[in-house]
């Protein structure tokens, strides 16, 4: 997800609780039993299987494993890979766990945790940057802010680096350096038959196209090289921040955001969000980003949101490592987030209306205060220089992607936040000027067909998953069947 929150949005949204940890019923014990006694004298270390699974960002629809692998090492991930392909048990490679799609481990199947794999090193020249599977986005920036360097990554915190990437990767910088899958340069990946493969363009050409944008489908990459770009001070600071606007503006300022020409070095997203007030507000945000702008460069470069009148302005400049900070209230992980989303080529006023009344219907309810709806766009001039067919990531030409997000923990809300969410996507689809639905597949629900979030690389991937993985032992992630 790539979402800048204003801090002064943080109060509502630091309301959620936590949640409770996943426990296993007695039932399921079995499965652990099982790897205590036969993989875990294959494990690097002690300790590592576990009956208690890390609480994910949203509990809707989460897995309910029987078992924890928590790895310390790729041979860890072989081990466990192993064992599971060979005892026919269903698995699942977890980072962040934040992904909206819904799971099915059944109550026997293995979550392994790769977390600790969180290793991030560049090398000499600072032009490359290794990725270990398990960093999340704030653990990448902060090892590539102290070497003085960029990565392109996603623009949330929490979520795992390589997860964000291995769909597309949308990010601050893509305007300038392209999508997170044309800054791949390789990939480490265990396979289903347990083996370690480093794939890249030379070695593999087929393999390497199908992780960028269909990873999870083929292996679990335990760690990726990708370009990085060494950077000054002044490389490393830009000036973003939320323009807030009366919803009676809603309509100017979606057409405001239509007519803005995005150069490479700006982004723009826009929020329904409430005010965070005792009355519960609901307000709408847009959320400028100039990558090495300050207030004047910034207010002439986003002239025409400004001249609509935002009642609140907490743009500013940040250095590279808190560039992401406004989304932080955001990472906060459990109670029930399901996401439904959609790409579409135009703003229309008109649709975004009727989607904010479906929003305050919703937002409303006793419970629902923190739920938002978000906007993306980028420069697309970079990512669209780029060959279409150089990655199996198929929404370069998709112009806009946008979410709804039902916050809640009340589970009798289940029902009215399908409702909200499935005519929220419904309304984009219906004016979306696209030849047929698509929807990021970061982003997607997990009731999409899979032509809608793997676009025309669907035959050629197919063919990949016979030669990778044939017995399909990854079948999680919008299963290529």
């Amino acid at each position: 997800m790539m979402m800048r929150f204003s801090v002064q949005f943080s109060r509502v949204l630091a309301l959620v609780g936590g949640g409770l940890p996943l426990m296993f019923a007695a039932e399921c014990s079995s499965v652990a039993r099982l790897l205590n006694a036969e993989l875990a004298p294959q494990l690097s270390s002690p300790g590592q299987i576990s009956q208690q699974a890390p609480v994910r960002w949203s509990t809707f629809a989460a897995p309910n494993p029987g078992a924890v692998v928590n790895v310390q090492t790729e041979s860890d991930v072989v081990a466990t890979v192993k064992f599971c392909a060979k005892k026919n048990i269903t698995f699942l490679a977890q980072n962040g766990g934040n992904g909206w799609k819904t799971f099915d481990l059944g109550t026997n199947g293995v979550l392994i945790n790769i977390a600790s794999l969180n290793q991030v090193t560049f090398n000499a020249d600072k032009t490359q940057a290794t990725i270990g599977g398990g960093s999340n986005i704030s653990n990448t920036i902060n090892h590539a802010y102290a070497a003085g360097s960029l990565v392109v990554t996603g623009n949330c915190n929490c979520v795992g680096t390589l997860g964000a990437l291995l769909g597309g990767g949308y990010g601050n910088l893509m305007g300038i350096y392209g999508f997170g899958v044309d800054n791949v340069l390789s990939l480490r990946v265990v396979t289903a038959d347990g083996k370690v493969r480093n794939v890249t363009a030379q070695s593999d050409p087929d393999f390497f196209w199908g992780l960028r944008g269909a990873g999870p489908n083929f292996g679990i990459v335990t760690s990726a090289t990708v370009k990085a770009y060494p950077a000054s001070g002044t490389d490393m600071q830009a000036w973003t921040g939320s323009l807030v606007f009366t919803p009676d503006k809603l309509e100017q300022v979606v057409q405001a955001i239509q007519d803005l020409v995005l150069l490479p070095n700006m982004t723009i997203f826009m929020y329904f969000l409430s005010d965070g007030s005792p009355a519960n507000n609901p307000t709408v945000v847009a959320s400028p980003f100039l990558y090495k702008g300050d207030a004047a460069s910034g207010q002439a470069a986003y002239a025409s949101l400004y001249a609509i009148g935002p009642v609140a302005d907490t743009t500013t400049v940040l250095p590279y490592n808190e560039w992401n900070s406004g989304t932080d209230p955001l990472c906060v992980h459990g109670d029930r987030k399901p996401g439904w989303s959609a790409g579409f080529q135009n703003m229309v006023p008109d649709t975004w209306r009727q989607i904010y009344d479906k929003y305050i219907e919703f937002q409303q309810m006793p419970g629902a205060a923190s739920s938002g709806v978000l906007m993306e766009a980028y420069s697309l001039t970079k990512a669209r220089s780029v060959d279409p067919n150089s990655a199996a990531f198929p929404n370069r030409n998709v112009n806009f992607n946008a979410f709804a997000i039902p916050w809640y923990n009340d589970t009798s809300l289940d029902s009215a936040a399908i409702a909200f969410g499935s005519a929220a996507r419904d309304l984009w689809r219906s004016t979306s000027d696209l030849p047929r639905d698509a929807t990021y597949i970061n982003f997607a629900h997990g009731d999409e067909p899979l032509d809608v979030v793997y676009g025309d690389s669907l035959p050629k991937l197919k063919t990949l998953k016979q030669r990778v993985d044939p017995t399909n032992q990854f079948d999680q992630w919008f299963d290529i069947k």
